[in-house]
Formats: structure tokens, C-alpha cells, sequence
């Protein structure tokens, strides 16, 4: 559930709270589900899994939903899901990534895209809003799991190429390829991670006015409410209203 760093931090209205965390957790458990799927059904030889379960602790999932996902992967052997990008521009023109994962293109295209023209946006074709992003190994630790100057010294014996200090976690970057192998050596001392996500991380932000920004965040929770949304990312810089 990568990408909502940029508003994770905005208000939500309040009611919202229960469907917003069914929502991840719905979300949190196909990952889970595909990810146990596509490899082994033990985490300790399964980077994806393991990274998977580790993201829905963070996000207070309760054990047997996760053992629930894990073996649905059995079950449900029917269903083939793919990992599906889309690339446009959302209100105020910023640019947007949306990363789905779908048992069915036709509907998630459909729905994207009727978002995207709702909002006065338009979707593109691959690559027409990515080069404005680079794609990064990025892994997030509560700030309470270890220390600034011991995540940094970690990080970099680890084999990450940066450590950025945020207000509630240390965000570890890395390349893409790497990031299992520096996730690995990070385990070594830390046992809790908010989640290990390859991101699109923008090259330059735009600002937006206030007004603007309310509808951008009608135009963002309108994709996170698509069940086939996994992640979302975009070049704008929200402000905590």
C-alpha cells in the first residue's frame, strides 16, 4: 500500500474511519493472497509474502485474516491476477500513477479511466506520466523500532543508497533490484517494518492552492475506493489541512 505518504497525514472525514480500514485490509489481503500464490506459503523463504504479512501488522490486521489471505492462495486457484499500471493526469494537471492488481483488465481500465475523466483528468498511455517519477526500493520503519543514527549506519552497511528521516518512520532507499537483499540485512536488527514497496517517487512536486487540493483529495480517495487500486502516486505536494 505504497504511495500515500503524500496525504496519508490529511484529515479524512469522520465516519470514514471503519470503511477506509476495511478497505486496506481488503487490499493488504489480496497482496497477500497473489503473493503466497506466486511463491512459497512460508514468509521466511518468500520476500513478497514476508513483506506482505509485515505491512498488514502494521496496519493491525488481525492474525487470522492473514492466515485467512495465505490460504485462500490454495483455494482460489481459478482467479490469475495481474499487476497492472496506469498513467495520467488527475485534476490541475499533476501527474499520476495508479498500480492495480486485477483478476479482470477490462473493468479496472474501465473504472480508472471513469475516474480520472469525473475528476477533469485524463489517462495516458505507459510512460506519458512516469518520466516525471523515478521507480525506488523504498522501506519504512517506525521511528520507535531504532534510532536515526542506528537506521543510518544500518541502512548503508545494508546496501541502501539513502536514509530519509520523517516525523512518525525512517524511510530507506535503495534500488529496485536490491530491495529484498537490503530488507534482509535490515532484519537482521529490526523486527517491524510499516511496509517494503517498490514506489514512483516524484522527480519535482507541484503545489496546489488550497481549493485545489480539496479536490484532489476527491479525485485520490475515488481511486483508493476502487477494489483493484493498490497504490497511488503523484507528483503533487499536499499540505495536512
Amino acid at each position: 500500500m505504497a504511495g500515500h505518504s503524500h496525504w496519508a497525514g490529511i484529515k479524512h472525514k469522520k465516519g470514514k474511519a471503519d470503511k477506509q480500514r476495511s478497505k486496506v485490509f481488503s487490499k493488504l489481503s489480496k497482496e497477500i493472497t497473489v503473493a503466497a500464490k506466486l511463491g512459497d506459503k512460508d514468509p521466511n523463504i518468500n520476500p513478497r509474502l514476508r513483506s506482505a504479512i509485515q505491512a498488514a501488522r502494521s496496519a493491525n490486521m488481525p492474525k487470522e485474516n492473514i492466515e485467512r489471505a495465505i490460504n485462500k492462495s490454495s483455494i482460489n486457484t481459478q482467479a490469475n491476477y495481474e499487476n497492472l499500471r496506469y498513467e495520467g493526469f488527475g485534476p490541475e494537471k499533476i501527474a499520476v500513477i495508479v498500480e492495480t492488481l486485477t483478476d479482470n483488465k477490462n473493468r479496472t481500465a474501465s473504472n480508472i479511466r471513469t475516474i480520472f475523466q469525473k475528476a477533469g483528468g485524463n489517462l495516458g498511455t505507459q510512460g506519458s506520466a512516469s518520466h516525471n517519477f523515478t521507480q525506488l526500493g523504498v522501506i519504512k520503519i517506525d521511528i520507535k523500532e531504532i534510532s536515526k543514527d542506528e537506521i543510518f549506519e544500518l541502512a548503508i552497511d545494508s546496501g541502501a543508497d539513502e536514509c530519509i528521516f520523517k516525523d512518525e518512520y525512517h524511510e530507506v532507499h535503495c534500488s529496485v533490484n536490491e530491495i529484498y537483499n537490503v530488507k534482509k540485512n535490515l532484519e537482521k536488527k529490526i523486527n517491524n517494518f510499516i511496509s517494503t514497496e517498490i514506489e514512483w517517487v516524484p522527480l519535482n512536486k507541484v503545489k496546489v492552492s488550497k481549493d485545489d487540493q480539496s479536490h484532489l483529495i476527491e479525485f485520490f480517495e475515488s481511486l483508493e475506493d476502487d477494489d483493484d487500486v493498490q497504490s497511488i502516486f503523484s507528483n503533487v505536494q499536499l499540505n495536512k489541512i
